[in-house]
């Protein structure tokens, strides 16, 4: 029997964090996988907690693990967490808002399960699936992010900030990451890409976006650390 990890950062989600936890509840894997759910509450203030407290007892027959930093930490720290205490073969982050949606694991592990990947990303604009059309300069500068972490990365990926990041097990926790916010993607990109023979793989995923208005949280400041972070662990090599 293989074990999905499914690594799952929270901060003031009390109006998402139920639903996205009933959808992966509901999500049926494939024959001989069971599911992990590992949830991270990176100091929440409003009810997440009480939430996700509820969840867990009104649902006992899943594998669940939960974690409360005391203080605010940010999302890295938060996966950190959230990846040191997964006990499984394979561990995907998933975001606690709904902008991805959970019946999808099926896809991203269709390449792990032929044999061929052992990274797989859901890319947000590959393949003809569910697009919310929101920002278009958020497009355009997700789409210079993933071009740039490209061009230091030596990889053809064309969504490196997405949530959507499958992982064999023993590789990510072998890594040493060292990003404790909006820095994660683009340091783990550059850290699994210099794996020897490491085999990535993309598939297409929907998004269904969210506003400022809706709870989004990522600003331009992020964006600004994404590029730092593109050169720190890209072109200076940082461990």
């Amino acid at each position: 029997m293989k074990v999905l990890s499914i690594v799952i950062p929270a901060f003031n989600e009390e109006s998402t964090i139920q639903k996205i936890l009933d959808k992966i509840k509901n999500v049926e894997l494939p024959q001989d996988w069971d599911k992990e759910i590992v949830i991270v509450n990176d100091n929440s203030n409003d009810n997440t907690e009480q939430l996700i407290l509820s969840f867990i007892k009104l649902n006992s027959e899943i594998l669940i693990s939960y974690h409360h930093h005391k203080i605010n930490r940010g999302k890295g720290a938060s996966l950190h967490t959230g990846i040191s205490k997964a006990t499984g073969d394979y561990i995907i982050i998933q975001d606690a808002d709904l902008e991805y949606d959970p019946k999808e694991y099926n896809e991203m592990l269709r390449p792990i399960i032929d044999g061929h990947a052992d990274v797989v990303y859901g890319s947000r604009f590959l393949g003809g699936k569910p697009h919310r059309i929101l920002f278009f300069w958020h497009s355009i500068g997700n789409k210079f992010l993933t071009f740039l972490s490209n061009m230091f990365t030596n990889l053809n990926l064309t969504d490196m900030e997405t949530c959507y990041k499958l992982f064999r097990g023993d590789l990510l926790k072998s890594m040493n990451l060292r990003e404790n916010r909006f820095g994660f993607e683009p340091e783990v990109t550059a850290k699994i890409s210099r794996i020897k023979n490491i085999r990535i793989y993309e598939v297409g995923i929907s998004y269904y976006g969210r506003t400022f208005e809706e709870g989004k949280k990522i600003s331009w400041r992020d964006g600004f650390r994404a590029i730092y972070c593109i050169l720190k662990y890209g072109m200076f090599r940082f461990k």
